[in-house]
């Protein structure tokens, strides 16, 4: 009884969550190149109070920088401080 009433509220979800799916994927998608754009600001020109911090991001986030780069269409990395390529 218990195990068909998680199905059900599983299956509820499912079906309450199933036309946003691709709104909430774009949005999570927004905030990451929000991110990305907040943490790479000083390359580009935009002063970051915060860049000793970003810094030591730097090494975990070359990989997300990479696909960040290839989904906007540019083959080489647009930044010169970054070599991800």
């Amino acid at each position: 009884m218990f195990e068909n009433m998680k199905k059900l509220i599983k299956f509820y979800e499912e079906v309450l969550s199933m036309p946003h799916r691709q709104e909430i994927a774009r949005e999570l998608r927004n905030e990451d190149d929000l991110f990305m754009l907040l943490l790479y600001s000083e390359m580009i020109g935009i002063p970051n109070p915060v860049y000793y911090y970003t810094l030591e991001l730097y090494p975990h986030m070359i990989e997300e920088f990479h696909d960040w780069h290839l989904r906007m269409g540019m083959d080489k990395s647009p930044l010169n401080g970054i070599r991800c390529c």
